[in-house]
């Protein structure tokens, strides 16, 4: 099974991200933050993680507020460092775990946790300014990521004790995992510290302390509090250390602190802190109990594989179909309706379809795009651009032709689109104005 061998908890300020980029290791003012992170790196250069479970937010660089979520968890198979307004870092890409994410997300959802899911997405310096001070990058990183990003932003936002609850289901979650792999997590975040409004610059060491101090002895007390409470201790966005206890949840209830550090040099409070597990035999999780989890997760697609002719459209099918998914879901571009119609070939270059890809969309063969893992509602869009009705659609899934097909419906004369405006000279159309 995976194995959570360890915590780190990290601020994810940019402080750490510029000085590592500019070269100040030996500068006085930035060489406290590299002598704090050694010895946390030095536990990863031994340890050898095969993932690094990244509990971080955006700071409105990837996600914005037209679709905003408490809890997001990223299942892709690759993550870039994301343009944050003045260039991206230069970090190559790190790979993503697609299996166990998919597994968490499955395993969360189960808990009753309604996460939503992202790919294909920059992530920031929530995730990259501590990941890349823990973990060398050159020629590669060392492993892989699993990115879970918490909407802390906008308000409201999740409670302290909701993190909290999340960290015990993603202990669950990864501890049920059938592979044999290693995992550290990674919560990020604070200290003190405001950035907005006149109260910009407030910090407040004593409590930060204190904060170190409940996190790793009393997380059950720092959950009683508010996000009022964060930010009158610790400044408005200080309130962001929730997603420490994400990391605490999923600990045991005693940890052992093996070092801990702590540095203010100007904005924020930067600390650092790492963490294993004291555990006792009852809280280990036996084989029992990781099957019962596994007939848990599973429990609401039970029996969907005896359903002929029925394709769920799973974490895994949006991460192997990512590519074709995301060409057809342009059709709802105007620009691009008119590229596709006038040199579809140059779209398909574009988009690095492969030849089976191209032959599908080309040929309009919809059966075989939905055993492809192309999602109905894309070929819904196909069918208006191209000028087929869903019902065209319909009966060659199943085989028939559109004839047969509508006689097995109460109101055979009915055709109809998702097209807003349906040329009037179409041929299936002509048969709706009968």
């Amino acid at each position: 099974m995976a194995n959570i061998i360890g915590a780190i908890a990290s601020s994810h300020t940019p402080t750490i991200g510029f000085a590592l980029d500019t070269g100040k290791q030996q500068d006085p003012a930035w060489a406290p933050i590299f002598k704090a992170y050694e010895p946390v790196r030095q536990w990863l250069s031994e340890k050898k993680p095969d993932v690094i479970l990244m509990i971080y937010n955006d700071h409105v660089t990837s996600f914005f507020f037209d679709h905003y979520s408490a809890f997001a968890l990223g299942i892709g198979d690759s993550w870039r460092v994301a343009d944050e307004g003045g260039g991206a870092r230069a970090l190559p890409p790190v790979d993503g775990h697609p299996a166990l994410s998919r597994h968490i997300g499955a395993s969360l959802m189960a808990d009753e946790f309604d996460m939503s899911f992202f790919q294909d997405k920059g992530l920031d310096h929530g995730c990259f300014s501590p990941l890349s001070i823990l973990w060398p990058n050159t020629p590669s990183w060392p492993g892989a990521i699993v990115p879970l990003q918490v909407g802390v932003l906008q308000f409201p936002v999740p409670s302290a004790r909701r993190c909290y609850k999340l960290g015990n289901a993603l202990r669950r979650a990864i501890e049920s995992y059938p592979d044999d792999i290693k995992v550290v997590l990674v919560a990020t975040g604070g200290l003190s510290h405001q950035v907005h409004g006149e109260r910009a610059g407030f910090n407040n060491t004593p409590w930060d302390h204190e904060f170190l101090n409940l996190i790793e002895n009393d997380p059950e007390s720092l959950t009683n509090m508010t996000h009022a409470d964060f930010a009158r201790l610790g400044g408005f966005e200080s309130a962001e250390v929730i997603m420490w206890l994400i990391m605490r949840g999923a600990m045991s209830s005693h940890i052992k602190c093996l070092h801990k550090d702590y540095y203010l040099p100007s904005m924020t409070g930067i600390a650092v802190a790492l963490y294993e597990n004291d555990a006792t035999a009852s809280e280990t999780i036996t084989a029992r109990a990781r099957e019962e989890h596994m007939n848990h997760m599973n429990h609401q697609l039970a029996g969907i594989e005896k359903l002929p002719g029925t394709y769920p459209f799973s974490l895994e099918t949006s991460v192997r179909t990512y590519r074709i998914n995301q060409y057809l879901h342009q059709l709802v571009e105007p620009e691009f309706r008119v590229r596709f119609l006038g040199d579809a070939e140059s779209t398909f270059e574009e988009a690095g379809l492969t030849e089976v890809e191209r032959k599908m969309i080309t040929e309009r063969d919809w059966r075989a795009m939905i055993h492809y893992g192309v999602i109905f509602f894309l070929l819904e869009k196909l069918g208006a651009v191209v000028g087929v009705s869903n019902l065209h659609i319909y009966a060659a899934m199943r085989g028939e032709s559109l004839d047969t097909f509508r006689q097995t419906r109460n109101a055979p004369g009915a055709l109809y689109s998702v097209a807003g405006k349906v040329d009037k000279d179409l041929a299936w159309n002509s048969e709706i104005r009968k």
